[in-house]
């Protein structure tokens, strides 16, 4: 299928519109019991049951829009289906808690890896959005690999050592700010080993 560009703001919709909708969701029927097939569900596994479909139909849209999909994105659907199935199916929350640690644990090992290999496995994904230095990529890469590793162990802390609301306010605001602040911090090394358009005055 060809790939195709469309409208930013609706591809930022549909990335983060489920995870909007499972703060949502989860706020509005935290504390209510739903029985099905004579099993008692949490609000809180009901929501997850929701977020998995909606995060199937969403990437869904997207690769029927786009015509491509990230492996980012095909991780992130596997690992919700996966996990969050598995909450559903044996009515057992832990499992959609553990899913952004095998995320984050994926994401590192993954740049872990090309950085034993003396690459740079970051730069193959962006280097055509943001121009920079081979050794700024390594710079960079090193210092990511390190923060999803810390994401990985915080994620495991909240979820075992807090309560399901602290863990979805966590997931839903904590993360994500983690992941401004970092890129915000990284201004300074993106500046230095930034490659200067030649034909600029």
């Amino acid at each position: 299928m060809e790939t195709r560009k469309i409208n930013p703001i609706l591809k930022l919709t549909l990335e983060l519109g489920p995870v909007v909708l499972f703060f949502v969701m989860f706020g509005r029927l935290k504390d209510q019991t739903f029985t099905i097939a004579g099993t008692a569900y949490s609000g809180f596994i009901v929501t997850t049951a929701a977020f998995v479909l909606l995060i199937m139909a969403t990437t869904a849209l997207l690769w029927k829009l786009t015509g491509k999909l990230s492996r980012m994105q095909l991780l992130t659907l596997l690992l919700v289906v996966v996990m969050g199935g598995l909450s559903v199916w044996l009515n057992d929350e832990r499992f959609i808690k553990m899913k952004p640690t095998l995320l984050y644990l994926a994401f590192g090992g993954v740049l872990a890896v090309g950085l034993w290999r003396g690459q740079s496995y970051l730069s193959l994904v962006m280097d055509e959005a943001l121009p920079m230095k081979p050794e700024g990529w390594m710079i960079l890469t090193r210092r990511l690999t390190a923060f999803f590793f810390g994401l990985a162990v915080a994620n495991e802390a909240v979820w075992r050592l807090m309560s399901t609301e602290a863990w979805v306010n966590f997931k839903t605001f904590g993360l994500t700010a983690a992941l401004f602040a970092f890129f915000m911090t990284q201004g300074r090394l993106l500046e230095t080993y930034a490659i200067k358009d030649e034909g600029a005055n």
